[in-house]
C-alpha cells in the first residue's frame, strides 16, 4: 500500500483505531500499540516508529519551488504572486522572497499608504510566519 502525501499522523491513529475495532469485532483481541504496529506494515515500514517519523518529515516540509504560483494574506491583505526565491532556514522554516502580481498596501493609517510589489517573510511549514501583526495573525498566511 503506497503512503498518500496528504497522510497525518491523527489520520494513521484514526486507522489504526478503525483497524483493532475491526479485529476486535472478529475475535482477535489487539491494543492500539499493536494495531499501530500491524498499520505500519501495511504500508510497507519494518514499525510504527518509522512510519511515524515519515510522516513528520513529510509534514515538516514545505512543497513550494520558484516559480510556483501562490496566494494568501500578507498583513491580512489577500495576494496572490509568484515564488521569486525560497531558502532553506533551518530544519523546517523557509524564507520566502515572493512576486505579487498586485501591490498589496501594507500601512492600515487611512491617509497614508506604501504599496509593496515583492515581501520576503520566513515561514513554517504550514506556510505561516511565526511573527504577528497587533491583531495577533500571522504577518504572512499562504494558502497551501
Amino acid at each position: 500500500m503506497d503512503l498518500p502525501s496528504s497522510l497525518s499522523i491523527e489520520m494513521l491513529k484514526q486507522q489504526a483505531k478503525s483497524l483493532r475495532n475491526e479485529l476486535n469485532e472478529k475475535g482477535t483481541l489487539i491494543g492500539h500499540s499493536e494495531a499501530l504496529e500491524r498499520l505500519a506494515h501495511r504500508y510497507r515500514f519494518k514499525n510504527w516508529n518509522t512510519l511515524q517519523a515519515v510522516v513528520k518529515e513529510r509534514a515538516s516540509t514545505l512543497s513550494l519551488m520558484r516559480d510556483d504560483k501562490v496566494k494568501g494574506r500578507y498583513l491580512g491583505q489577500p495576494f496572490t504572486g509568484t515564488v521569486f526565491k525560497i531558502e532553506p532556514q533551518g530544519a523546517s522554516r523557509y524564507r520566502l522572497t515572493l512576486n505579487l502580481d498586485t501591490p498589496v498596501d501594507v500601512v492600515r493609517f487611512a491617509s497614508f499608504s506604501a504599496h509593496r510589489k515583492r515581501i520576503t517573510a520566513t515561514v513554517g511549514p504550514d506556510g505561516k510566519t511565526a511573527e504577528r501583526t497587533s491583531d495577533g495573525m500571522p504577518q504572512l498566511i499562504l494558502d497551501l
